[in-house]
């Protein structure tokens, strides 16, 4: 099975069949999808410029999705050394008992569904590297009310969703399922109430 950089480097190879280069970007998702596959996928596509269908996309716009994706996969992979290299000091220094960005953590390593968006159709427009940094920087600070993405304070908790949790808090504004960690027990307790609103 190919790996992300080998699958990359066959989307920017212009001895490849286009078909086979939309498929090569199409099979890095697998490798690394902060949205979920078909929502990073969408993403791409509209940053882009080209219809998530279209199967003969201008070889330019394929790489110019590779690169956002290799961007926020840099910033991802960055802070999951540092990720690692914390958890090995706290072990160091007897704290053995993960927290609760350390739960979250490990449901998302490599990645794939960072900021989980359930709806393919409704992510946040900015470039995912920026997306990833505000992620981050919430991880790193105390927890808050709003989403740590685009700052809407419009949450609700939903169940069924198609991700582990299957139940959380999302961003009515950018649709990406918020880390608990970075959210207040009274921002929790906010979104479990709308959501018992919006079902009413």
């Amino acid at each position: 099975m190919a790996g992300f950089r080998s699958l990359a480097r066959q989307v920017r190879d212009p001895r490849c069949d286009p078909a086979l280069r939309r498929y090569s970007l199409r099979k890095c998702l697998e490798r690394f999808a902060p949205y979920g596959h078909r929502a990073t996928w969408d993403h791409l596509c509209s940053r882009a410029g080209f219809d998530p269908e279209d199967r003969s996309v201008d070889p330019a716009r394929l790489v110019a999705a590779l690169e956002e994706l290799e961007e926020a996969r840099a910033v991802w992979l960055a802070y999951e050394v540092e990720f690692a290299e914390r958890r090995r000091k706290e072990k160091h220094d007897g704290l053995r008992r993960p927290g609760s960005v350390d739960d979250w953590h490990r449901l998302t390593w490599g990645g794939f569904g960072v900021a989980w968006c359930d709806d393919p159709r409704v992510h946040p427009r900015e470039p995912l590297a920026e997306v990833l940094r505000r992620l981050i920087a919430a991880l790193e600070r105390e927890p808050g009310s709003a989403c740590p993405v685009c700052r809407g304070e419009r949450l609700v908790w939903r169940y069924g969703l198609d991700h582990e949790p299957s139940a959380g808090p999302v961003c009515t504004d950018c649709g990406i399922l918020v880390p608990r960690p970075v959210l207040t027990p009274e921002a929790l307790a906010d979104a479990r109430r709308a959501r018992l609103l919006v079902s009413a």
